[in-house]
């Protein structure tokens, strides 16, 4: 298959794939992957710890399956995560653990296919790939005076991908009729939301493994379309931008791309999509906002950093200020590696006296002292000094040391 890959394949269709996706080997691959990511148990209540206590038994029964074409997918569980800055809520759907397994095994053989002809300015769901990628190379198109930004959004891009339309764009490449049936059954599984059940007629699951492949799938011919009229598109999965030298390159581009999207049969959002001049107003992408050539967090990242942090910070909360601390410190290492390009300190100073300020409630309500008696003198009891002892990470001293780096 590799050297098929590098060679190309005759009319560029696959066959004779399924035997790949039943083999043993690729099946406790995949469980490897599906264990590394973890996750909750699916509509059957099997946890992976249970699958894996029948692991070579239940992966042969699992390829059986799929070989003598028996498998068939069990009902997805609906559950509902928050969506950040928003009262709203996101519908999220948990395949079960055999599911996962099957669908990882899947993806190991089909994504090779799809990533050999995937446009080169779509980052999302695709290997070594990432959305710090995707923002290097908005941040080098604004250098080179690209002003205008087509800002757009799909409207439930993932529930309303058209079924028949995706899988004929899977036949352009994969001829093998019973991969392409496995896949149809993972579009049209069942969903099981609390006591009600239904099956969907559009849109791949959300949750799913498989899902990421297939939604980048579909819009592939909408990445080339643009790389075709050298229009410079910067998609990750369902969300992008389209840089522009001027305001008239910018409504000819959202003119094309509500053309396409319109015979692709989906929408985009008549509000959230918009054009913009981004030294005027600027515009938000994975998370970032950019502003006359300066990017700093957007207030939804970091309102989502702190309700993180609340959570991990009750005033009555009975661990160690080291136990605390600690998973502080989980919380904001990993949000500093991703914002850590910020243009300005002042974000992380603020960040960081915040999050003084939560313990030192904590320290106050340890002490028998209210925010209303003891939060005025709580800074000179409990310095800045005192927590570092502890070991808090100081977003500002570590973004400072970045930018002194950079300079030698």
């Amino acid at each position: 298959m590799l050297t098929a890959l590098e060679r190309g394949v005759k009319g560029g269709v696959w066959f004779s794939l399924i035997d790949k996706v039943y083999h043993l080997a690729n099946l406790r691959a995949a469980f490897a992957r599906v264990k590394a990511n973890g996750g909750a148990a699916g509509s059957d209540h099997q946890t992976i710890a249970m699958y894996e206590a029948g692991l070579e038994a239940n992966l042969k029964d699992l390829s059986d399956q799929l070989r003598t074409q028996r498998y068939r997918p069990q009902r997805i569980k609906r559950v509902y995560i928050p969506k950040p800055g928003s009262r709203e809520r996101r519908p999220l759907g948990i395949p079960t653990v055999r599911d996962r397994i099957v669908q990882t095994a899947l993806r190991n053989v089909i994504e090779p296919i799809f990533e050999r002809d995937f446009a080169e300015h779509s980052y999302g769901f695709r290997p070594n790939r990432g959305c710090k990628d995707a923002l290097r190379r908005v941040d080098a198109l604004l250098k080179e005076g690209y002003t205008h930004v087509v800002d757009a959004d799909l409207k439930s891009y993932f529930d309303t991908i058209p079924h028949q339309p995706l899988m004929e764009r899977i036949g352009h490449k994969i001829a093998d009729g019973r991969v392409r049936k496995l896949i149809e059954t993972f579009l049209t599984q069942g969903v099981m939301d609390g006591l009600e059940t239904w099956t969907p007629t559009s849109g791949s699951p959300q949750g799913a493994v498989i899902s990421p492949l297939l939604s980048n799938a579909y819009l592939d011919p909408l990445d080339h379309l643009m790389a075709t009229r050298k229009i410079e598109m910067i998609r990750y999965a369902d969300d992008f931008v389209i840089l522009c030298r001027n305001a008239d390159e910018a409504r000819a581009a959202l003119e094309l791309v509500q053309r396409w999207t319109t015979r692709a049969g989906l929408t985009l959002h008549p509000t959230k999509t918009r054009i913009m001049d981004a030294n005027l107003e600027g515009f938000d992408f994975l998370g970032y906002h950019f502003e006359r050539g300066q990017r700093w967090p957007r207030d939804k990242s970091i309102k989502k950093l702190k309700d993180s942090i609340r959570a991990k910070t009750p005033r009555l909360h009975g661990q160690s200020l080291s136990v605390i601390i600690a998973r502080v410190n989980g919380t904001t290492i990993g949000w500093f590696e991703y914002f850590k390009h910020t243009s300005f300190t002042t974000v992380f100073h603020s960040l960081d006296g915040w999050i003084r300020r939560r313990l030192r409630r904590i320290l106050l309500k340890r002490h028998g002292k209210t925010r209303h008696n003891g939060l005025g003198t709580a800074h000179h009891r409990w310095r800045n000094a005192f927590f570092a002892e502890y070991g808090l990470f100081s977003m500002e001293a570590a973004h400072i040391r970045l930018r002194q780096s950079a300079r030698r």
